[in-house]
């Protein structure tokens, strides 16, 4: 049988009564035989030999060995019912050990004087005595788990680990079960893999640590390759072998450009246009790091469908960023005789009217806007090409609504939040990706400071050389207004602040909460240099590209998650001109934030950025996927696990392209994991 086929409840488990099956439900999510034998260890206990004190490494604090208890006393309060028992013990090399049995005072009957006992304990020197208060004692060496591995389970409720062991035992322990191989068997040969009995056997009862790893390696690679085949099923992806030809109007276009485009863009805008002449609808991703250029890719490529007679459209997150894009592209395009409509909310009346008569007649090349794109009467006469930018930020109900506006129209999803590479090898399986990595000739690299309370005056002044220098800067908060309820500043209060500290030179406030006309026309003041600079909120984190900016500053940087900082560094930098980054931070900081800005301040790499990312949040925050149950892997991690990752991602490719239905012989196992799966 297959593990998956093993759907008898927990409660029909002999020795499981009706509390135990309800924590293993409630906390453990184990409803079924199944689920108990995929519960993967969260740790493993290395007990294949006795280990005594004088046996330990540096860095070890584990014994495994056989003690005497030598003698009982008591430490603490002034009664003996208020005072701790501490049992003197020898091990076996002779080394006296302290246990310390903080409300276990019960022991003392237990540990007699003279009674042996082996210990499994974790033991630390102090005041030159050693010393143990986490510590388990067995009557035999057999009962202790001395010469094997024992399993350490995630618990909760009335569960331990003695419970949960010995009901994985009761189920493995059924002669009449046995796990059937999930694979095809070339594969087993192939990686050196377990056959998938012994590998879940190996996984609960292993006889040393290197068939922990072995059976993991197992189960982690069967469980993505599953995975990757059963999204690739879902694709409609269709590959395009045949180059594909330049139109007229894109060699016009880059031609006209100053500069050369990278070798990155290049070979995305290659990508995106052989997938633009297949039959089946493109379902691409375009990545790249804040300011490689994506989107004088997109407009690239709208060239190619406008070319052939089809219509764009191109969707931004907000009215302010979807403005910028209106206006780039009227600067870049219209001189081409492409013919740009901007559509918002805002956008109504006549002027309205007069647009959406535009498009649906096709007299307009490329629609750019906001949420308003999908509104019901907006109506298209060729859609053939959905651009959306800043995706994450958009639900796949709002893309359909886009989509379904056009007869099944190629889909670019873009991004500068680049995404891990695991995350982009599953669960963007379904998506072709495209990756910028390289940046426009001249970049300089962003120079960052992490900056203490102490240090702000400092960091003013730097500043104010920079405006010397005719440069401009951002200054970042987290919040509009003070609330009253914490010590974090505000824009404001900032405001004002600033312009005492920078007396006569211009500056403007920006927030979400200013009408998008007065916004428009602060940056429009701003990039035309009637501004030094701006305090704002993040609202300036994306699509707001000014050359002359060289400094960010960004307040209370710890609030602040990985993705958000790199995006508003990514606000400077933009020209040739050296810039600069400060994190200003509170002395008081928990781990993560501690990492993050050790990450911002080691690197401006984007895809190095978001590789941390994954490392400190793990994958389903970085998915947006944490409560909705998707990538939670039982067996493989999108941390460590690249190469398998990558080897499933191989492999599923190779067996789609051969046998997309599965019904050969040797794929037979597969369809039927896949089906079970659901």
């Amino acid at each position: 049988m297959f593990l998956s086929e093993l759907i008898t409840p927990i409660e029909r488990l002999q020795g499981v009564g009706k509390v135990r099956a309800a924590d293993y439900h409630t906390k453990l999510h184990v409803d079924t035989f199944k689920d108990l034998l995929a519960l993967a260890p969260r740790a493993y206990e290395d007990r294949t030999k006795l280990t005594s004190i004088k046996d330990l490494k540096e860095g070890e604090n584990t014994i495994n060995t056989k003690i005497i208890v030598q003698s009982h006393t008591y430490f603490g309060g002034m009664r003996k019912n208020e005072r701790t028992l501490k049992v003197i013990v020898k091990d076996l090399s002779g080394t006296k050990l302290s246990l310390l049995c903080f409300g276990r005072s019960f022991l003392e009957k237990t540990l007699q004087t003279g009674s042996v006992w082996f210990i499994n304990a974790n033991v630390n020197q102090y005041n030159g005595e050693w010393q143990s208060s986490s510590f388990s004692v067995y009557r035999t060496q057999d009962e202790a788990g001395i010469g094997r591995v024992i399993p350490i389970y995630p618990m909760g409720g009335s569960l331990t680990q003695k419970s949960i062991r010995k009901d994985i035992n009761t189920i493995l322990s059924n002669k009449y079960i046995t796990f059937d191989d999930e694979l095809p068997q070339r594969l087993y040969s192939k990686y050196a893999l377990m056959h998938t009995d012994s590998a879940i056997r190996l996984m609960h009862m292993p006889r040393s640590m290197e068939e922990v790893k072995a059976s993991r390696r197992t189960l982690a690679l069967t469980e993505l390759l599953l995975m990757e085949i059963a999204l690739m099923r879902k694709s409609t992806y269709e590959k395009n072998n045949k180059k594909s030809s330049i139109s007229e109007l894109e060699k016009k276009f880059i031609s006209s450009l100053p500069f050369s485009l990278t070798k990155d863009q290049v070979s995305s805008l290659n990508e995106i246009r052989q997938d633009l002449d297949t039959q089946r609808s493109m379902n691409r991703l375009l990545q790249g790091d804040v300011g490689s250029g994506k989107t004088l890719i997109a407009w690239i490529s709208s060239l190619h469908e406008i070319a052939k007679k089809g219509q764009v459209a191109f969707m931004a997150p907000t009215e302010l960023l979807a403005r910028q894009h209106a206006e780039k592209a009227a600067e870049l395009l219209e001189p081409l005789g492409v013919k740009i409509a901007f559509i918002t909310g805002d956008v109504k009346g006549k002027g309205r009217k007069y647009l959406l008569d535009a498009l649906k007649n096709g007299e307009v090349d490329i629609a750019i806007g906001t949420h308003a794109l999908f509104s019901k009467d907006v109506v298209f006469k060729n859609l053939k090409y959905v651009i959306i930018d800043e995706q994450h930020r958009f639900g796949v109900e709002q893309r359909l609504a886009l989509t379904s506006k056009g007869e099944i129209p190629h889909l670019l999803l873009m991004t500068a939040t680049p995404i891990p590479r695991t995350l982009a090898l599953t669960m963007f399986s379904d998506l072709q990706v495209s990756s910028i990595h390289t940046m426009p000739q001249g970049r300089k690299p962003i120079t960052t400071y992490l900056v203490k309370e102490e240090n702000r005056e400092k960091m003013y002044q730097t500043i104010a050389v920079e405006f010397k220098r005719s440069h401009q800067a951002y200054f970042v908060y987290p919040r509009i207004e003070d609330e009253g309820d914490s010590g974090l500043r505000d824009v404001k209060n900032m405001f004002e602040y600033l312009k005492k500290e920078y007396p006569g030179v211009p500056s403007a406030l920006i927030h979400s909460k200013l009408p998008e006309e007065e916004k428009m026309q602060i940056l429009t003041d701003f990039r035309n240099k009637k501004l030094s600079y701006l305090v704002a909120t993040s609202v300036i984190e994306v699509g707001i590209d000014i050359p002359m900016a060289t400094c960010m500053v960004i307040e209370h940087a710890e609030r602040f998650g990985l993705a958000a900082l790199h995006q508003l560094r990514g606000r400077v930098g933009r020209s040739d001109l050296q810039s600069y980054c400060f994190l200003v931070y509170s002395a008081s900081l928990s781990d993560d934030s501690k990492a993050r800005l050790r990450v911002m301040k080691e690197s401006t790499d984007g895809f190095y950025i978001a590789e941390k990312d994954l490392e400190i949040r793990g994958p389903g925050e970085i998915a947006g996927a944490k409560q909705s149950g998707f990538l939670k892997l039982k067996y493989a991690s999108l941390v460590n696990d690249i190469d398998l990752i990558e080897i499933a991602k191989k492999e599923a490719l190779e067996i789609m392209e051969k046998d997309r239905g599965l019904i050969s012989t040797e794929n037979y196992m597969l369809r039927l994991n896949i089906n079970e799966e659901g």
